[in-house]
């Protein structure tokens, strides 16, 4: 395939606004304007450093992929069955060798392709939930029709970056061939940069393979164009299913988000000290691999990270902790010289309520002073990541504009400074006349379109809908106006076409 052939298939989309009715300026991603803020001082971090290498010199991290143990053996590392001891500073030394501190993922639109690391900030939406919820038909397993939703608003709302991953679990599609149907609806209902499946090694190469034909082989080999999402089975333990999905991706110079998954209490200690310690440990085990299987592949040091409630057991989000481990994450990925990514919008609320937004607010926040560079979840999650939220899609992206807005810092220009308008009005009398006031007011400050900061009486006329509510009609709206970006009709064809021979190819499977 020509790349003239990708470029038509990948051409820019018509802009479509929040309410589906304008054509806003492309965003492709944040670059960060404001200092990181950082809770953790090079003493400290030193000393968690030093700690992840004992973890990894004395306990040691399990994985169980033979072809994982047979490459650290050829590197160093000490095996024991499936435990894998790295000499100290073995990990560090393999991963700043080769491992990218900035990569930029294509998206089949150039215009929406992003770079992650640096002083760069992806947004993409909630992922792995197998329920739905949305104000009419409450909580339900999600559906293919759900999970093409979500991407076409995803698509629609310019504050999202990103088309994610599994941003809803299709469950009426057979478990073995359900990736196909998601993948393609990434490429088919969105022309923003998309993640692939690691369920299974043959679906990691069913993701590379798919992401040939709509790019070209030869631009797949020299591009990355997917990005997809290893979690470790805290404490210190990788899998065979996730080890055999990031060798198919890293072999084909495709991006992994190395990503301990902690419960601290449970899986990693109470600390947030030793918390970090586990986490880095565990990052630079499994980023290590990545390098070992081919130099240079793009990876990102990723991290989720949540306390428990001691005395249920339950995931509890929007408390300080976790927000202090995502911080001191942040630091030891930047030392470590690759890009991070944390955070998200999470709460463990059922709907989209005042718990769901503060403790949103409590992740999102963080997310952007401690400097994430890939923000997973950060819309649409709910009820501690089981359901997606039509609803809290919507409010959580215009939380996001305003963490747009608020990255930017401070407009320090002449127009920024406006002493012409200061000299204009004078002592006394009003700026709402004066030139610098009508050539700025359209776009001087974040205009919500959740909010309603209308009277009592107007608001009232109106039905006294809350936030909820406005953000049903919404993302009803957005639907009823969405319009699929243009894909070659050849390319589409092939796709499909590639998708019924692996779908036929084996026996259905719902476990």
């Amino acid at each position: 395939m020509s790349e003239t052939t990708r470029k038509r298939g990948g051409r820019r989309a018509r802009g479509v606004s929040k309410t589906g009715d304008a054509a806003p300026e492309i965003v492709p991603y944040i670059s960060r304007k404001i200092p990181l803020y950082e809770i953790i001082d090079d003493e400290g971090l030193s000393l968690i450093e030093h700690n992840a290498d004992t973890i990894l010199e004395e306990i040691g991290i399990d994985f169980r992929y033979e072809p994982a143990l047979a490459m650290f053996k050829a590197a160093g590392a000490s095996i024991d069955g499936e435990r894998v001891r790295f000499p100290r500073g073995m990990c560090r030394e393999i991963i700043q060798k080769s491992a990218p501190a900035i990569f930029e993922q294509k998206a089949r639109n150039p215009a929406r392709s992003v770079m992650i690391g640096g002083n760069n900030t992806v947004f993409a939406p909630v992922y792995g939930p197998p329920f739905v919820r949305d104000l009419d038909g409450g909580r339900r397993y999600a559906q293919l029709e759900d999970f093409q939703n979500f991407v076409k608003l995803t698509y629609m709302l310019p504050s999202l970056h990103h088309s994610g991953g599994t941003v809803c679990e299709p469950t009426d599609v057979p478990v073995n061939k359900r990736h196909f149907d998601m993948v393609y609806a990434h490429m088919k209902y969105s022309d923003k940069p998309f993640m692939g499946s690691v369920t299974h090694p043959e679906r990691a190469q069913d993701t590379v393979d798919m992401c040939k034909i709509l790019f070209g082989e030869e631009y797949v080999e020299q591009n990355t164009v997917v990005i997809n999402l290893i979690n470790a089975n805290s404490p210190m333990v990788f899998d065979e299913t996730m080890l055999g999905a990031s060798e198919v991706y890293a072999r084909n110079n495709q991006a992994s988000i190395v990503s301990p998954f902690i419960l601290a209490g449970a899986m990693s200690p109470v600390t947030a000290a030793g918390t970090l310690t586990q986490i880095l440990a565990e990052a630079m085990a499994g980023i290590t691999f990545t390098q070992l299987v081919r130099p240079g592949s793009p990876v990102v040091f990723g991290t989720f990270a949540s306390s428990m409630s001691m005395q249920s057991g339950a995931p509890t989000f929007g408390t300080p902790e976790p927000a202090i481990v995502l911080n001191g994450a942040a630091s030891l990925a930047r030392r470590l010289g690759v890009p991070f990514r944390s955070g998200g919008s999470l709460c463990g609320s059922k709907v989209p309520d005042a718990q769901a937004a503060y403790e949103s607010a409590q992740t999102i926040m963080p997310s952007i002073t401690a400097g994430v560079n890939f923000v997973l979840h950060a819309a649409g999650w709910l009820e501690g990541g089981l359901a997606s939220s039509y609803e809290k899609l919507i409010m959580d992206a215009d939380q996001l504009g305003m963490m747009q807005v608020y990255a930017k810092g401070i407009d320090l220009s002449e127009n920024g400074q406006a002493l012409s308008a200061v000299r204009e009005v004078g002592p006394g009398a009003h700026f709402l006349g004066c030139d610098h006031t009508q050539n700025n007011f359209k776009d001087a400050f974040y205009r919500s379109n959740i909010a309603d900061n209308n009277s009592f009486e107007q608001w009232d006329s109106e039905g006294s809908k809350d936030a909820v509510m406005r953000a049903n009609g919404i993302w009803k709206q957005m639907l009823a106006d969405y319009k699929a970006p243009e894909i070659d009709p050849a390319i589409d064809e092939a796709l499909l076409a590639f998708i019924a021979k692996r779908k036929g190819e084996f026996e259905d499977m719902n476990y």
